[in-house]
Parts: C-alpha cells; structure tokens; sequence
C-alpha cells in the first residue's frame, strides 16, 4: 500500500533527505586515492551522529555499515573494507540517515581521478537517466512510465539495465510501497498519488544487465565484470509534480563542479546550509 506524506512530513523528509546530501558532500572532499572506503564509512557515521541522526543502514537487515561502498564492477551493496581507492576507479556511495522518525536515502558514483571516457560516459548516462526518470513522476502517470523512461535512454547507449534491484517508495520506512523497476512499460503499475515519496536510483551496467552475488551476502557485481553507475534521488510528489528532496550540491560545491540539473524539480532555490 502506498502510504502518501502530508506537508508537514515531507518537510521532515526533506531535512532527512539533506542530511544525507551533506554526508555525501563530505564524502566527496574526502574520497581520493589511498583512502579506504572502510575510513569514509567511519567518518559518514561520525557525522551523521555529529547532527543527531542515526545512520539509516547500520543494523537494517542486518547491515554492518553506515555506507555501501561499490567499486568499479560492483553495481550495489559492497561492503566498505580496507582496499584502498586507485585511480581510475568509480566509486558508488549509498548512504541512508534516519532523522525525525523518517528515512533519506541516496546515491552518487565518484569518478577518481583519471576515469577512462567511456566509464565516464556510462556516469553520465546513468545520472541523465535519472533526471529522465523523475521528470516522468508526476500526476496521471504510473511505476512504467518511470522505468520505460530510465530503460529506453540507457538501452539506447547500449548499456544493460539491472532488473534483480529496484527503487522504492520511502517514509518512516527505508522500504515502502511501490517498488520503482528502471525498466518497464509505459502506462503500467501502480499510479501515483499525490504526497507519495519515492527513492529513484538507475542501476546500469555498462554491456550486460546480468549480475551475480558475493560470498559476503550483500555486494552485487556485473556477470561480465564490466563497470556499473548508480545514482539516486528522493522526489515527492507535490501538486502533481515531482519535488527533489535531496540534491547534489553538497558533492558538487566539494569538486569545484557548476550545475543547474536539479532546477527544474524546486519550486524554490536550494539553499546550502553548514
């Protein structure tokens, strides 16, 4: 059942949803070669305490980290550990904070360093493939329109859209009705509702869609071992179109990076705040 937000809790959520943008804004001034992602996932959760909030995936389904940490052929759910970060590599950081009863929860893909250009386009894709998703959740359409979206422009790339992982509604749960496939049919699924709060997060691999699961019970790799991007935003659903909750800015302020992506989805500037 798809539980709708009033005013009041989607502004909760959006203050949620922030501080996960922060966490990761400092995560981008931190992320470089030689660190760990197991050091970056001891520094998310000291911050996320620091402003009095809990971590959102430390114990959840018995999750032993603050960050999901997932390098180059891993698409989600890596674990952080002791490897240091070479360059070259691109680096997802999946972060969640449970704040004021509710759940943010989203992802960016760091290029480090030196990125070869096609692994940096499969970035650009992926994150423009998001864009495309939320510009499709709004009033009169349903969980396909989303998904055909983000399917049809990364499939024209040629990259390989992951079907075993999904998007999700979110709220005082991490995981809330419905689920948000990246792929789909036009005019199919459930059909959104007004005050409806949903994490969209593209998973695509750069050839194949397949993946397979480590020994470790939570980091999923490409079966062909090629790179794979992850982005995701929390969007509600406000006045019949979709309203960002949480931003890029933070990561983007940290890399020295200009951008006016996310302006059409606010119905007011975003204000950085410490």
């Amino acid at each position: 059942m798809i539980i709708p937000k009033t005013a009041e809790e989607i502004e909760l959520m959006r203050k949620s949803a922030l501080l996960v943008s922060k966490t990761l804004g400092m995560i981008a001034a931190e992320i470089k070669p030689g660190v760990t992602t197991l050091q970056l996932d001891k520094l998310a959760e000291t911050f996320i305490r620091d402003h009095h909030a809990v971590p959102g995936f430390l114990g959840l389904y018995g999750c032993p980290s603050t960050l999901l940490t997932s390098v180059n052929e891993q698409v989600v759910h890596g674990l952080p550990t002791n490897r240091p970060i070479q360059e070259g590599d691109i680096v997802s950081v999946d972060c969640g904070v449970l704040m004021n009863e509710f759940y943010g929860d989203h992802a960016f893909t760091f290029a480090i360093g030196e990125v070869a250009p096609e692994t940096l386009q499969l970035l650009e894709v992926t994150k423009k493939s998001l864009y495309i998703g939320i510009e499709a959740f709004r009033s009169g359409n349903r969980v396909g329109d989303v998904g055909a979206a983000i399917q049809n422009y990364t499939e024209s790339f040629g990259y390989g859209v992951v079907r075993d992982l999904v998007g999700h509604g979110l709220g005082r749960k991490m995981h809330e009705e419905p689920e948000m496939p990246n792929f789909g049919k036009r005019g199919k699924g459930k059909m959104f509702q007004e005050g409806m709060v949903v994490a969209i997060e593209p998973m695509i691999n750069m050839r194949s869609r397949n993946v397979k699961y480590l020994k470790d019970g939570w980091t999923i790799v490409t079966a062909d071992g090629k790179p794979s991007a992850h982005f995701e935003h929390n969007i509600a659903l406000v006045n019949g179109k979709p309203e960002l909750l949480s931003t890029f800015a933070y990561i983007y302020k940290a890399l020295g990076i200009e951008s006016d992506e996310e302006a059409p989805f606010r119905t007011q500037p975003l204000v950085l705040e410490a």
